[in-house]
């Protein structure tokens, strides 16, 4: 296990939680998958509007596997083409009346934490992908406007390490890092 090292405690979620390149072909089964996204489902919602949204695909799902990994950069095809569920989250960042939702894409992040710590304790990992073609994706799955891809996420059980090429191996192997506390949080002003 790659445990973060922290300064203060935290939860065992938090440190254990990593984003892998390395994932087993062990299959997530449906209810597994739902009970990551009902965690995702119970973030917190400016005005409860719930607005995210998640397009995904089962590995053994070749067709929709397919047209979500086509849409990934080249760097991160490689690996993630071994992924047992890919998935995209999107933003509704229109309300249904038209008017823009703000905060979409924060509660967008607030439910991809819940996900990614739900998926944590059950053994599973994500690694989140900014790097996808979001022009294609909407043309891919026929988006509608006000319907934003943000991210997309790599979902499965931890594989080996040595099943990668570089330079995807020794970025799995290398050490985790944060920045300081003193860098990210200001008291009174920046």
């Amino acid at each position: 296990m790659r445990h973060a090292t922290t300064t203060y405690p935290v939860l065992e979620a938090i440190r254990k939680r990593w984003s892998p390149r390395s994932f087993a072909s062990t299959p997530v089964s449906p209810d597994t998958l739902n009970q990551v996204f009902e965690a995702a489902s119970w973030a917190a919602s400016a005005m409860n509007l719930q607005p995210w949204r998640y397009l995904y695909a089962h590995h053994s799902d070749q067709e929709n596997f397919q047209k979500l990994l086509s849409c990934l950069m080249p760097g991160n095809q490689p690996w993630a083409k071994n992924a047992p569920v890919l998935i995209l989250a999107l933003a509704k960042t229109l309300n249904d009346d038209g008017t823009p939702n703000g905060a979409a894409i924060h509660d967008l992040g607030l439910a991809n934490g819940n996900l990614s710590l739900e998926a944590t304790a059950l053994d599973l990992y994500t690694h989140f992908m900014g790097g996808f073609d979001r022009e294609k994706a909407k043309q891919v799955f026929e988006l509608p406007d006000g319907l934003q891809p943000v991210v997309m996420i790599a979902l499965g059980y931890l594989g080996e390490a040595e099943q990668l090429e570089e330079p995807f191996l020794s970025r799995e192997k290398a050490p985790r890092q944060r920045k300081p506390l003193s860098e990210i949080a200001f008291e009174g002003k920046l």
